[in-house]
């Protein structure tokens, strides 16, 4: 799963480097996105907290 995120975070940035201010228009439905989403932000809870408690 995470090989899959970065090869996907590979290929947004890709297709967002050409100047234009656009959406990212990802191939997938929107359930997918959403959880890929809400997983990256679980995880960068999940360090930041780590960081509070120590």
């Amino acid at each position: 799963m995470a090989i899959e995120i970065k090869e996907l975070i590979i290929k947004m940035t890709v297709s967002s480097s050409d100047n234009e201010k656009r959406p990212l228009q990802l191939e997938m439905p929107s359930s997918v996105k959403n959880k890929i989403v809400k997983e990256c932000v679980d995880k960068v809870m999940q360090k930041l907290q780590s960081k509070i408690e120590r």
